[in-house]
């Protein structure tokens, strides 16, 4: 029989062939742009995207900004709750390598990246609302069973054996807060900024271990939330960092076009607002309005199908959880 609460990686390569498994939230970035008619022509038109980006950050010996392409698989972590057999999707999130086609080498690329989660979906979409949670507001709580799922599966022996580092998530910064620039700047992260307040979506990051940094790259038109574990600035290569930022970026531009594909870029002081309307729209198609009707779909389906019928379970592991116990969890 298996083990409880065990952990299982799958792998999907992110081409212009993809096709969203049964098990993938259809709120995924990726999953949302594999859809419909156009599916061939938004995943290629995507992925010229993340290559060009990480050509114009990888400028060394590159004079034709074509020398590097990168291969992004979608790694989708399960859970077997109960150890027997039956696993329920956790994480999804993304991993690159990059192709060297001057000296054919294939180069580590970052895990993370994207972050996609049922639970998550539960908690934002499902649990706020029935307390009647206004902006901000949230149980004490919130996010902790979450975390300490994340936590199980990243130090877990199954993550660690296929992962030699913990993933970095890069999500859109918040058009709820004021970000500022700082003089700090990196040479490949960018412009570093700052905001002027601790946000729910941070608080909840931080139950899975994670802080946040906010960078501007260049050329960038506003700076990208990076959530990491470890140091940022010196923990992962150059080439993990841009790959990073090419991949993240180009769904951002996708997805969030009045922020991250504007004609104006971030300035001292920067208010984000989806309300901008001086932005440019790629030739890719994507629902955002759907997007947001299925996170409370899935939030419930994550009710009826994990947190209901594992409750007692569930709270039971999490009030012995620690991170140093999470191999033998």
């Amino acid at each position: 029989m298996s083990q409880k609460f065990a952990c299982s990686i799958k792998r999907i390569r992110f081409d212009e062939n993809y096709q969203p498994a049964d098990s993938t939230r259809l709120t995924t970035n990726f999953a949302n742009l594999a859809r419909g008619e156009h599916r061939e022509e938004n995943l290629r038109r995507t992925l010229a995207m993340i290559n060009n980006r990480f050509n114009t950050l990888a400028k060394c010996d590159n004079p034709n900004a074509d020398r590097y392409s990168l291969e992004i698989d979608i790694i989708s972590a399960e859970l077997d709750i109960e150890g027997n057999g039956q696993t329920f999707p956790f994480i999804e999130t993304l991993k690159s390598i990059i192709i060297d086609h001057k000296t054919n080498q294939r180069i580590e690329g970052m895990i993370g990246n994207s972050f996609s989660s049922y639970v998550r979906d539960y908690d934002f979409s499902v649990v706020l609302p029935a307390l009647g949670c206004k902006f901000n507001e949230k149980p004490e709580d919130f996010g902790d069973l979450h975390g300490k799922l994340y936590q199980h599966l990243v130090n877990s022996d199954v993550f660690k054996a296929e992962f030699k580092k913990q993933p970095v998530i890069c999500l859109s910064i918040s058009t709820t807060k004021t970000y500022y620039r700082t003089a700090n700047v990196h040479p490949i992260l960018g412009v570093e900024y700052t905001n002027d307040d601790y946000s729910r979506t941070d608080d909840y990051f931080a139950k899975m271990g994670l802080s946040v940094r906010y960078f501007k790259p260049e050329n960038a038109t506003a700076p990208l939330a990076f959530y990491s574990a470890n140091n940022l600035l010196s923990d992962y290569t150059d080439f993990e960092l841009i790959s990073a930022i090419s991949t993240m970026e180009s769904f951002q531009k996708i997805y969030r076009p009045e922020i991250y594909n504007t004609n104006a870029t971030a300035g001292l002081v920067y208010q984000p607002s989806l309300n901008f309307q001086d932005y440019s729209l790629t030739r890719i198609v994507y629902d955002r309005v759907e997007r947001g009707q299925l996170a409370v779909k899935q939030g419930k389906w994550t009710e009826e199908n994990f947190i209901k019928p594992y409750k007692e379970v569930l709270e039971q592991w999490a009030a012995n959880f620690t991170v140093e116990n999470a191999n033998a969890a």
